[in-house]
């Protein structure tokens, strides 16, 4: 899968879908909705220096053999030059660093970045602290979703946990939208059964994916 920003992850077409269904779900609860996709929940500095270490390391041998000069005085000083434009290749292709970050160290990452994100963008200030977050990560391909406090106190996180793994499949088999608009109407559902829409509802949080 190609590396995409997260304001282009959706289509406008899928934007526009992804709205229509969070307003759709929480037209049948008090509970509140919010999606938001990020590049990347870390910038994983340890990957880009292993990455950079090795690929300069492989470079180097590979030039200092073709020149007949394999020693370490030729080696090291070849591995220095290159070790500065191979980490800056990880940089501009963060994709590349996958393989030298492990899944634990990556979920770990999502989830403090959607604990964060939950803060930083003011979704606890729900009046009933009924609000959720789909946190999507694009280069870990991975999904959080979190609920605030009240929500906590009547639903399990296995919920969540269950609904997470389905975007996550959607993303890994390239239909997106289609899984998060499920999860979205699912989350809805969920809502609904502890959460009943009031009279005086107002939508407290942003229908629209947050970027």
């Amino acid at each position: 899968m190609k590396h995409l920003k997260a304001h282009t992850f959706f289509a406008h077409g899928e934007k526009e879908r992804i709205r229509e269904a969070v307003e759709a779900a929480e037209g049948k609860a008090s509970g509140e909705i919010a999606t938001m996709v990020v590049d990347q929940s870390d910038r994983y500095h340890e990957a880009e220096v292993l990455g950079g270490i090795l690929v300069s390391g492989l470079l180097s041998l590979i030039i200092a053999v073709g020149f007949h000069q394999v020693t370490i005085w030729t080696f090291v000083p070849i591995v220095c030059v290159l070790y500065i434009p191979a980490r800056l290749m990880f940089i501009r292709f963060p994709r590349l660093k996958y393989p030298f970050v492990n899944k634990a160290r990556m979920m770990h990452a999502v989830r403090e970045r959607a604990v964060r994100a939950f803060y930083e963008k003011g979704l606890y200030k729900t009046r009933d602290e009924n609000g959720i977050l789909i946190f999507i990560s694009i280069l870990e391909r991975k999904v959080w979703i979190l609920g605030d406090r009240g929500v906590d106190r009547k639903i399990p996180h296995s919920t969540w946990q269950t609904h997470a793994r389905e975007i996550s499949a959607g993303i890994r088999e390239g239909h997106a939208c289609d899984a998060l608009c499920s999860v979205i109407e699912k989350c809805g559902r969920v809502l609904a059964e502890h959460f009943p829409r009031k009279e005086d509802d107002t939508n407290e949080l942003p229908d629209e994916i947050i970027c």
